[in-house]
C-alpha cells in the first residue's frame, strides 16, 4: 500500500470555513488523523501542522482578538456543539492587614462602574500596590443601590456600601457627612473620586474643603516621587486643559478618565465593609425634585447614555426613527449613512464623526468598519442587529440579533409599547 498522503480539498475548505455546519466535526476528524487529538491544528499533506487561527484565540469584550499560547482557552466550538468553558486564571489577592487605605468614591452611573469608575480603581491599585511588603487595600464608597456585580473583579478590596434613602439622588450633604465619617473612623491614606460633572467633582471638591486639604483636580498621571509627602508627585490639567501642573499629590485628588488602566489581571476580595458607629442623621437643605426629561434628539453624541444608530442596512428610515423616539434614544448613524443623506453630517458616529461613550449603544445594519469602532470603544455595552453573522460589528458587540432590522426593530418597540401600557393599567 502506497505511503502517499491523499488530500480532500473539500474537507480542508470546510476546516477553514467557521460557518459551515461541519466545521468542528471535520477540525476534530483532521486533528485525530495527525495524531494530536485538537480541534486547532492537524497534519497538512506535506508534513506540515496547519493551525486554524480562529481556534487558538477568543474574541474579547471590546471585539479584540485575544491568544492563549497554552492552549487552555478555546474561542470556537468542540465537537457536538457544546462551548468549551473558559478557565478564568487571573490571580486572586487578599490583604487581610493592610499597611493604609485608599478610598475611592465612584460614580456609579445607572448603578453600575463606568469606564472612568474603572480607571479610577486602576489609579487606586497604583497607589494600594506600590510598596509589596507593605500594601494598601483599596475601599470604594458606594451609595444607594446599585447593581454591580464584578465589584472584585475591578480591584477593589473592601465595599462600604451605605445603603439608606436619604443618599439616594442628589444628596451632596447627606454624603459629604458620610464620608466625614469614614474620615474619623477609617483615615484613609488617599481620596480618589472622579472629575466629572456627574457628582465626583461636586462631592470631591466638598470633601476637600471640609478635611481642609487643596485638592488636586484634573490629575491624569501619578509618578513616584520620594521628596512628596505622600510619596507621590500628580499631573494635573489646568487653565481649561492648555496646562499640565506638576505637584506634590494630595489627600484629595480628582482624577480625569484614562488617568490609569483598569485592573484585568487579579481578582481582589471585595469583602464588606461596616462602620463601628451610626452615621449621624443630617436635615438637608437641598431636595432633590428627581431628574427633569430631556428630548433625546438634543442631545449632542458625546453626551448620550443611549445612543440607536442607523448604517447601510436600514431600509426603513422612518420606522428606525419612529423606534427611537419610543426607546427615547439619541440617534445616529455609521459613515455610509450620512452621505447617502439618511442622517445629519452631526450625528455621524466614528472616529471621522463623534467619539461616543454610551452606556448602551444599538447599532443597527452598521457592519463596523474600523473607523466606526473605533468611535465606539468608549461604550459600555453594545447591541447589534445585521444580517451578517460574520461582520466585525458581531464580534465587537456584547449582544447580536442576526436578521433584517425592519421587523426586530418592529418587535422590539411592541414590546416596549405594551410593557408601558401594563405599566399604567397596574398603577
Amino acid at each position: 500500500m502506497t505511503e502517499i498522503r491523499r488530500r480532500d480539498p473539500r474537507r480542508e475548505w470546510v476546516a477553514r470555513n467557521r460557518l459551515h455546519p461541519e466545521h468542528a466535526s471535520v477540525l476534530a476528524a483532521l486533528g485525530d488523523i495527525g495524531g494530536g487529538g485538537a480541534a486547532s491544528e492537524w497534519l497538512g499533506p506535506q508534513g506540515v501542522v496547519r493551525r486554524n487561527p480562529h481556534a487558538i484565540g477568543f474574541i474579547g469584550p471590546n471585539g479584540v482578538k485575544r491568544i492563549d499560547r497554552s492552549g487552555a482557552q478555546q474561542g470556537g466550538e468542540a465537537p457536538g456543539g457544546t462551548r468549551q468553558a473558559v478557565k478564568d486564571d487571573r490571580r486572586r489577592v487578599e490583604i487581610p492587614e493592610p499597611a493604609f487605605l485608599v478610598a475611592v468614591v465612584p460614580d456609579m452611573a445607572g448603578g453600575r462602574l463606568s469606564g472612568h469608575d474603572k480607571d479610577l480603581l486602576g489609579l487606586a491599585r497604583r497607589l494600594a500596590d506600590a510598596d509589596i511588603d507593605r500594601p494598601g487595600a483599596v475601599v470604594v464608597i458606594l451609595f444607594g443601590e446599585h447593581r454591580e456585580e464584578a465589584l472584585g473583579e475591578a480591584g477593589i478590596d473592601r465595599v462600604l456600601h451605605l445603603e439608606d434613602d436619604a443618599y439616594a439622588g442628589f444628596a451632596p450633604q447627606a454624603r459629604l457627612a458620610a464620608l466625614s465619617a469614614v474620615e474619623r473612623e477609617l483615615a484613609p491614606r488617599h481620596w480618589l473620586l472622579p472629575d466629572s460633572p456627574l457628582g465626583g467633582a461636586d462631592l470631591g471638591r466638598r470633601l476637600a474643603a471640609r478635611l481642609g486639604e487643596r485638592p488636586a483636580t484634573g490629575v491624569w498621571q501619578l509618578e513616584a516621587d520620594a521628596g512628596s509627602p505622600l510619596g507621590w508627585r500628580c499631573t494635573a490639567r489646568g487653565a481649561a486643559e492648555s496646562l499640565d501642573i506638576l505637584r506634590p499629590l494630595p489627600r484629595v485628588a480628582l482624577a480625569l478618565a484614562e488617568c490609569a488602566e483598569p485592573v484585568d489581571e487579579t481578582r481582589h476580595a471585595a469583602e464588606p465593609l461596616a462602620l463601628g458607629s451610626e452615621l449621624p442623621a443630617i436635615l438637608s437643605r437641598v431636595e432633590d425634585l428627581g431628574q427633569v426629561a430631556v428630548d433625546p434628539a438634543g442631545v449632542a453624541l458625546a453626551e448620550a447614555e443611549f445612543i440607536l444608530s442607523g448604517g447601510n442596512g436600514v431600509n426603513d428610515w422612518d420606522g428606525f426613527h419612529h423606534a427611537a423616539r419610543v426607546l427615547g434614544a439619541t440617534e445616529g448613524a455609521s459613515r455610509v449613512a450620512v452621505d447617502d443623506g439618511h442622517m445629519a453630517r452631526d450625528r455621524q458616529v466614528g472616529a471621522t464623526g463623534t467619539w461616543v461613550t454610551a452606556r448602551v449603544y444599538l447599532a443597527v445594519g452598521i457592519s463596523g468598519a474600523i473607523q466606526h469602532l473605533q468611535g465606539i470603544q468608549g461604550c459600555d455595552k453594545v447591541v447589534a442587529i445585521n444580517m451578517d453573522p460574520g461582520c466585525d460589528m458581531i464580534k465587537r458587540a456584547d449582544l447580536a440579533v442576526i436578521g433584517d432590522s425592519a421587523p426586530v426593530l418592529e418587535a422590539l418597540v411592541a414590546l416596549v409599547e405594551q410593557s408601558r401600557e401594563e405599566k399604567r393599567d397596574a398603577a
